[in-house]
């Protein structure tokens, strides 16, 4: 059927743009992951999209259509969730914590997963951490156990997602994909996605979707759009546990001048050996993400508690 129908209702303008609800909006998306949409109608989209914003109703029309086409990991052995954290942002200015943050929770005996892809050629990206600290790449969706960390391509997840994320590298610009991505709950068991937001819009968006989908689901604003918390500052948190929200968390007043042993390169080596002093307790873990995983392990034991319960049912 095309999308350009819809193409003319959103792409009228901020104002004169009109929501696509659910049903078309996991339909559009839908044709462009099949590849059924021309670039020129892609980049549309993408254009149309940054300019009238996403709703809520849309976004749960995007995950709708990708969850119905990603290869999905299996549930992890026990009754702990898997723990998601996408990654496609990188190190700008500070180094990349992603990795460390997913090694700290592993440490707690939770499974981890990471997911991501480069989309800003300049930036250096949480899987080149991982690679340096020898975490190896998922070749395919496997299970992945209580204590590892695993990390995989979006490629891996789903191709047809991974080609329109590289539209950010053309226009420069986030795109609706982006955001889906930091939303994927790719596993058939339970699943605890960590996101983050840059601004106040977005937090409300994610909540709200949260909520729809009955999302498990942290949320806290990170560091140059990574999950992981930026070590210099204590931000807000969200939980949401089956779409209910069980945790606020609000942000505390001041900046840290210096983060002990922060490299001020930004590479993967420098950042994977900060990594392991950090978890070596030759560094102290930033009061920032110690925090942040105290927060996440406790809506992990909530999830597994409801899961426990599904069981035993």
């Amino acid at each position: 059927m095309g999308i350009s129908h819809y193409l003319k209702d959103i792409g009228r303008g901020a104002r004169g743009a009109q929501a696509l609800d659910r049903a078309q909006a996991a339909d559009l998306f839908g044709q462009l992951l099949d590849g059924q949409a021309t670039d020129l109608e892609v980049g549309a989209f993408c254009l149309a999209m940054r300019i009238k914003g996403e709703t809520a109703e849309e976004m749960c029309g995007f995950l709708d259509a990708v969850q119905a086409r990603m290869a999905l990991l299996p549930p992890s052995p026990g009754v702990l969730p898997l723990v998601v954290l996408p990654s496609y942002n990188g190190a700008r200015r500070l180094p990349v914590l992603t990795p460390l943050l997913a090694l700290l929770l592993a440490r707690e005996g939770l499974p981890v997963l990471l997911h991501g892809m480069r989309t800003e050629e300049r930036r250096v990206t949480a899987p080149e951490v991982l690679q340096a600290l020898g975490v190896p790449a998922l070749a395919s969706a496997t299970a992945v156990a209580p204590g590892a960390v695993a990390h995989l391509a979006s490629a891996a997840l789903l191709p047809g997602l991974a080609r329109l994320l590289t539209v950010r590298e053309v226009i420069g610009l986030r795109t609706p994909a982006h955001s889906v991505a930091k939303l994927l709950a790719p596993c058939a068991g339970p699943t605890l996605v960590v996101t983050s937001h840059t601004h106040a819009d977005y937090l409300d968006l994610t909540c709200a979707v949260a909520q729809t989908r009955a999302m498990h689901l942290f949320v806290s604003r990170g560091l140059e759009g990574e999950v992981a918390a930026d070590p210099r500052r204590q931000a807000r948190h969200d939980g949401f546990v089956a779409g209910r929200q069980v945790l606020a968390s609000p942000q505390e007043p001041g900046t840290a001048d210096s983060v002990p042993g922060l490299p001020a390169a930004i590479d993967a080596v420098s950042t994977g050996h900060y990594t392991r002093a950090v978890l070596a307790g030759d560094l102290p873990v930033p009061a920032p993400l110690a925090r942040q995983v105290r927060h996440i392990m406790q809506l992990a034991r909530q999830v597994g508690a409801l899961n426990q319960e599904s069981l035993h049912a």
